[in-house]
């Protein structure tokens, strides 16, 4: 239970930054990118909270680039979920190589951080 809770408290964290960076000009824009690929790690792992962490972090990568590559369906449904607020937070609006990278990095570094963490028990 304190593992779930921890990941809940990360992502909640993750969440509030990654709002935050899009509003100040000087973050570069894919660090929101990363910080939503670790804010649904997290995500994962409190529903995923036994499954091996590699595993947890493929799921993660392949959910990302999931999501970015269907930024190219052109759907009308789609088009007008993707204009609303929680739909662009959670779709995306259109496709980037580059937040394929972000996403890569991100759940690497959620990974590495976790695993540590983990690691020294703080579950």
């Amino acid at each position: 239970m304190r593992l779930r809770i921890f990941y809940f408290g990360l992502a909640v964290l993750l969440i509030v930054v990654g709002l935050l960076s899009r509003r100040l000009p000087s973050i570069p824009e894919a660090t929101g990118d990363a910080l939503w690929a670790m804010m649904l790690f997290c995500c994962f792992r409190i529903v995923l909270v036994k499954t091996d962490l590699r595993k947890v972090a493929v799921v993660t990568l392949l959910t990302a680039y999931l999501v970015e590559f269907s930024q190219l369906i052109r759907w009308t449904w789609l088009v007008r979920l993707r204009a609303t607020t929680l739909g662009h937070l959670v779709l995306g609006q259109g496709f980037l190589w580059s937040d394929l990278v972000a996403y890569t990095l991100g759940v690497a570094l959620v990974f590495l951080l976790c695993w540590y963490l983990e690691r020294i028990k703080i579950g």
